[in-house]
This record gives structure tokens, sequence and C-alpha cells, in this order.
């Protein structure tokens, strides 16, 4: 974990911090971060509160498609049960279900706004840890259903981005959203719901082995009263157990707030957290220490430690990790599987394709196995080796030929002739960050290393071989056809 020699630090450091700490950028992009030394591009990334972002983040949704009956509503039901008026009851049904409908296609919008953000963004760090959170404090809408609770919580993750790490866990035992999905809703002082309490300690924060079930009780006793009405969090002090707890060592009449407490109290924190950002910006690793390699264990001790000696912000402990020699290794560059996520934002940043239809690409990444707002449980995504397998390997081939080239497994895109990618402007891209400094200028060495990191003999041998059937022609057709040969590399799938 020693800092990056300055020196050492060029474009290939600076495209692998671009993509690990983001979604990747063009290659004049990469360039000025390169320029920046490691030091001024860590920063930059970093310090994304002082750039200014307007043009999709404005967005509002409509808080009120679904509502807490209001007493009118409620009188309806009532005189339409005493006078038995199926017709009625009917139309009050339909009513419901019409709000429902709206409400999940406000939903399927807000993965719209997300996914547009992130294509757009001049902040990538800030959705790359909005992601990161998604995934950690993972929420469905299959569950709550309801749209705006999840743009709330979104919202939330964004605001605590790179934040104190207390003050996020503090703030999702209130966040409606959460409290919906592991029923603490439903908890009650003489019957306690323990999935929040669980789950708070074995996947938000201490993970497995760092607690006992008596503090999962004790940890559900606190949160009693911890509900929400309509939009926002509700303390009902009615239903609060205010005898007195034990958890994990402290004691007291401890409520949600006391509880959050005594889990940052404990060391296990730094560690749990600290693999956490490890595997997601670094390397995929074992939670358990004696799993890992000696070299992954002794950077997220680093880490833990930066973690404690911080108070639990989270922007200097990524700091020490970007600017770790560590970081930049061959044992690290190269060696991490893209989500469907990261490989769609990727490819529209970096080759600058059109984005196209984003529908069409939310659906790619559904199928490739990470649906935004859908995550398959309260653990999130597995992610690794995960990610690959026959059927996904298939979408993700034809969402990168879609991008690329406009083409569709079962037709061609109508908008694909006046949606084009513009390869005049990527082939000057590729020679200003490459051709005056990095060697020769060769457009084929030069795509390669920016696409996939290296041009090796094999690759280079299959692009040149391509190009000598297209008759040596270097042109926007031949352009396209190498990314598409490119992306059909299985390096194109790490990153």
């Amino acid at each position: 974990m020693t800092p990056i020699d300055p020196e050492s630090f060029g474009f290939d450091q600076a495209r692998h911090l671009a993509l690990r700490a983001g979604f990747g950028g063009t290659p004049v992009q990469v360039r000025a971060l390169a320029a920046m030394g490691s030091e001024g591009a860590v920063d930059y990334l970093l310090d994304y509160d002082d750039i200014d972002f307007e043009q999709v983040q404005a967005r509002e949704f409509d808080r009120d498609i679904l509502h807490p009956e209001t007493a009118d509503e409620r009188e309806m039901y009532r005189r339409a049960r005493q006078m038995r008026d199926e017709n009625a009851l009917a139309q009050l049904r339909l009513r419901r279900q019409e709000a429902q409908r709206d409400d999940r296609r406000q939903a399927r919008d807000l993965q719209r706004w997300w996914l547009a953000r992130m294509i757009e963004t001049p902040r990538p760090l800030e959705e790359k840890m909005t992601l990161f959170w998604h995934g950690h404090f993972a929420t469905s809408y299959r569950t709550i259903e309801n749209s705006y609770h999840m743009f709330r919580q979104n919202q939330l993750f964004r605001k605590h981005a790179l934040g104190d790490f207390g003050e996020l866990l503090g703030a999702i035992i209130r966040d409606p959203a959460m409290i919906a999905y592991l029923d603490n809703n439903d908890s009650r002082r003489d019957r306690p719901n323990e999935n929040l309490a669980r789950e708070l300690m074995e996947l938000f924060s201490l993970g497995v082995g760092n607690y006992s079930e008596a503090d999962i009780k004790e940890g559900a006793r606190a949160l009693t009263g911890y509900t929400f009405r309509d939009d926002e969090f509700y303390f009902d002090e009615r239903n609060h157990d205010t005898t007195r707890k034990s958890i994990l060592g402290v004691r007291g009449n401890l409520d949600g707030e006391g509880f959050v407490r005594a889990i940052l109290s404990r060391t296990a924190v730094s560690k749990f957290m600290a693999w956490k950002l490890y595997s997601f910006f670094a390397l995929d690793t074992a939670y358990n220490p004696r799993e890992r390699p000696e070299s992954d264990d002794k950077a997220i001790d680093d880490l833990a430690s930066a973690w404690r000696r911080y108070g639990n912000e989270i922007k200097p402990v990524l700091r020490r990790l970007f600017l770790s020699e560590h970081f930049y290794s061959a044992q690290v560059m190269g060696q991490q599987i893209k989500s469907p996520v990261e490989l769609v934002v990727s490819s529209v940043r970096t080759l600058h394709t059109p984005p196209r239809d984003l529908g069409i690409l939310l659906d790619a990444m559904s199928l490739m196995g990470q649906n935004l707002l859908y995550p398959p449980s309260v653990a999130g995504w597995s992610g690794g080796r995960t990610w690959i397998n026959t059927s996904t390997l298939f979408v993700r081939q034809n969402i990168l030929t879609y991008l690329i080239a406009g083409r569709m497994p079962y037709g061609y895109d109508s908008r694909a002739d006046s949606e084009k990618l513009d390869t005049e402007e990527l082939r000057q891209s590729i020679e200003t960050a490459y051709g005056d400094s990095e060697g020769d200028g060769d457009l084929i060495d030069s795509l390669l290393r920016f696409t996939i990191g290296a041009a090796t003999q094999d690759r280079r041998a299959a692009l040149h071989a391509y190009l000598d059937e297209q008759g040596a022609r270097l042109n926007a057709e031949t352009i396209v056809g190498m990314l598409l040969l490119i992306s059909a590399m299985p390096e194109y799938q790490l990153t």
C-alpha cells in the first residue's frame, strides 16, 4: 500500500483509475487525467462536489402516485362494504390497480434516469459509489412497490456517498424503503421483528461472526417504533420498547441511534467495510482472511486502519487505495470482471457510442444478471465470476454489438443509420492520446491498449488479418468491424 511513484503514473494507470473509480472515459479524457499526476487525478475524482452537474440530476419524481388512504377514501370503502356495493368496490380496486401500474411505470423511469445519469455525469465516482451502496444496502422495488421511496433511497446513497459511514448507517434505519423491505414497520413492542437488526449487523456493518443471536434480539427491541408515514420516517413512541437493553456490550435504554453507536464502537466495522470496498474497487476476494491471498489481507488491514484513523469517513480510505502502488499492480489491473452496469456504461463512455434506447440497455442488463432497483436479495449481487455464464456471455456480446453498430439479435435498429458511432472522433481521440508520446501511433496497437489494456501479438494479428480481408482499408466501416472483434475478446469483459 506504499503510494505509487508519481513517475509511474501514466496513461495506462489513468485508464485503470477512470474505469475503477468511475466508468472510464475517452482517450482524451484519460490523457487529461494522466496529465494531472496521481494525486491530482485521484483528488479530481474524489472532490466531485466542485463540479456542477445539472443536466439530469434535477429530475423530481411524483411522490403522490401511491399515498395512504385519505379520510374520504376510507369512508368510501366503508360505505361500499356496508352497502355491499360491488360496483363501487370494483371501481375503488381499479383505481388502486391503476395507481400501482403508474408506479411501476415510474420505477422504470427511475431506472432510465439513473442509467442516463451514470452515462452523462462528469462526477463518475459519485454514481459509482451510489451503485456500491445500492448493492450494499440492497433494497428491491419488487418487495416494497413504491418508486418514490426507491428514488429517495437512491438520493440518500448519493448524498452520503463518500461521507461518514456512521451517518449513513443512522439514516438507513430511518429510510422508508429499507424499513418496508425488512418489515420493520411490522415490528411491535411485544413482538419485535428481527430482520432489520440482523441485516444491520450481518450484511451492513459487522459481518458474520461478530455479533450474537442475543445482540439481534436486543437490537430488534431497540428498533421497535421505527416506521414511516407516507414518505417520511416516523418514530412511534407508543410502540417503542423503552426497557433496558444490552447490545454488543453496550447497556442502557437503547433506541435505534444507540444501536448504531454500539455497532460503530466495534473494530469489526472497519475490517468488514474495508473488505467490501476493496472487493468492489480492487479485487474480488474472500471474506475470511484465512481464505484470501496474503497481499489482499495486508491491503484490507491497511484500509481498515485508515478507516479507524479517519473516523468512518469513506473518502480518505478510497484516496489511500487509489494512490497505492498495489492498486496499479499487475495483480489488480485488468483482473476484475465488469458488472453488467459497468460493461454497458463504460462502453458508452469510453467508445462514445450512441446510448441508443435506454430501455433496451436496461433489459440487457437484467438478462445479464443486474437489474437496477431489483437486487436479488438483501445480500445484493454476488458479482465476480457469477456475472459470467453461457447465457450472460451471449447477451453481453449482443448488447455490445447493439451499442457499437446498432445491430440487434432480431433485426436492425431503425435509428442505427442516423445514430452512428463517430469513428473519426474516436480515431482522433486515440491518436491524440497515444500518437505523439506513447509509441509509433499505430491505430491497432493503440486501440487494443485502450480497449483491453494490452496489444498482445495474437490480438494484434487478429485485427491485422481482418483488415487484410477488407483490402487493408482503414475507414469507418472497418473501425467498427475491429471494435466488434475487440468486444468479442474475453479481455473486454475485464476491467
